[in-house]
């Protein structure tokens, strides 16, 4: 891990690294878009074809016929669980859908006024598409965060693709009674999903991370199918003045396993912690080879000057996970994906069983959303109604700022109703 000082000697270096991280994640995408461009366009075009087809050369996909998962190998792959792992799967999933049915929004209606009731109506969408990655590790908790939101929320059609989905994603499919789940993963799956073909009915909107190319692939069909976020490699951020250098360092290289481009990112005023932190993710990463390329590759330790600025450099990260000291510390935080408060809170059980959802914004996104939640699965449909009384109040106002904006017949259309007998001239 690289250790920068915001003060003294290493004030420009420092400032250079943070411009950077502002603007981190971008320029990834131009190097695998032609080739998402490529696959893209020909499963839109040639659809079955071109989807089997890149199942069979990208996926490993044996069998055309073996493209859907059927319930009965879900139920199988529940059934062949550990006792031990039901549960826990069945525990972390029974949070998650208490944490999202807190969330849900509700349909309200007021009457700010004599005769005008205004309000709103909360509508699930049709249906989703979650993308589950099945790369260098199962996950199952992935599955549970994206489609157990998308249930609260009342969606009819929740489709899970997933290449090579591991036996616990099956059972953890299972367990939720999802029945549409495909064997297809990449930019392919994506395009399928935006699109549709002959095997995989469009959906309205696509939901959960992935690999660059599922990124930018997602970004590519957002005009033509609604997403969620453009999610990057995992980040953490621990911003700590008085924490333990072990929890700070195992919190660091529990993020940085997931992905080489993972960012792991210690924020502090004090050297001494600094570096006893640097220490310990040395010495923790030592047989976690994913880990320590990520640690070395993105790893970084801040020196700030003091409090104010240490805070300051947090919130212009954005991170998509922040550990703070404790709870008079959210206060300050603005700009963070989720947040973890005291040393008892390891990032990794917000990663399975807290509740909150993990499918979190990354590369700054965090400076103007939050993370995947039962609102994405939903529309606040706006309900107006008047009555005489509440045209004759607001009426003549609202004619007045339709003719001030030169649309007379706006203005018309309220007028008629405020003088029926009136003809327009």
């Amino acid at each position: 891990m690289k250790l920068i000082y915001t003060a003294g000697r290493g004030a420009r270096s420092a400032e250079q690294a943070l411009a950077a991280l502002e603007h981190r994640g971008g320029a990834a995408f131009d190097r695998v878009m032609p080739a998402v461009l490529r696959i893209v366009a020909d499963v839109r075009r040639r659809g079955d074809r071109a989807l089997r087809r890149y199942a069979a050369q990208l996926d490993g996909l044996p069998d055309a016929a073996a493209l859907q998962v059927t319930t009965a190998e879900m139920a199988g792959a529940w059934k062949s669980l550990h006792p031990e792992l039901r549960d826990a799967l069945s525990t972390a999933a029974a949070q998650i859908r208490g944490f999202a049915r807190r969330q849900l929004p509700r349909t309200w209606n007021a009457s700010p006024r004599a005769g005008v009731t205004t309000g709103q109506l909360v509508r699930p969408l049709s249906s989703v598409g979650c993308y589950v990655p099945s790369g260098r590790h199962p996950l199952p908790s992935t599955l549970l965060m994206t489609a157990i939101p998308a249930q609260v929320a009342g969606v009819e059609r929740i489709v899970v693709v997933s290449p090579k989905p591991a036996p616990e994603a099956l059972a953890a499919a299972h367990l939720v009674g999802i029945s549409e789940f495909y064997r297809a993963g990449g930019a392919h799956a994506i395009a399928a999903l935006a699109y549709g073909t002959g095997s995989i009915p469009r959906v309205d909107k696509i939901v959960g991370p992935g690999n660059l190319y599922v990124t930018a692939a997602k970004r590519l069909v957002a005009f033509d199918c609604a997403i969620d976020m453009l999610a990057g490699p995992t980040e953490i951020v621990v911003a700590s003045k008085r924490g333990r250098a072990s929890d700070i360092a195992s919190d660091l290289v529990a993020q940085a396993e997931h992905d080489p481009e993972a960012l792991a990112i210690f924020i502090t005023t004090r050297t001494d912690l600094a570096k006893e932190v640097i220490a310990e993710a040395r010495l923790r990463s030592r047989s976690n080879s994913v880990a320590r390329e990520a640690l070395d590759r993105n790893g970084l330790v801040i020196v700030a000057a003091d409090a104010d600025e240490a805070r300051a450099i947090t919130n212009r990260i954005a991170p998509e996970h922040l550990t703070v000291d404790g709870a008079a510390d959210l206060n300050w935080v603005r700009n963070a994906g989720s947040v973890f408060v005291g040393r008892w809170s390891a990032q990794p059980m917000g990663d399975y069983i807290s509740g909150p959802n993990h499918t979190l914004p990354t590369g700054g996104l965090a400076r103007v959303r939050g993370g995947l939640s039962v609102n994405d699965f939903v529309k606040l449909i706006t309900v107006q109604q008047y009555r005489t009384e509440g045209i004759r109040t607001l009426g003549p106002k609202a004619a007045l700022l339709a003719e001030a904006e030169g649309l007379t017949g706006h203005a018309e259309a309220i007028r008629a109703r405020l003088h029926p007998g009136r003809s327009h001239a």
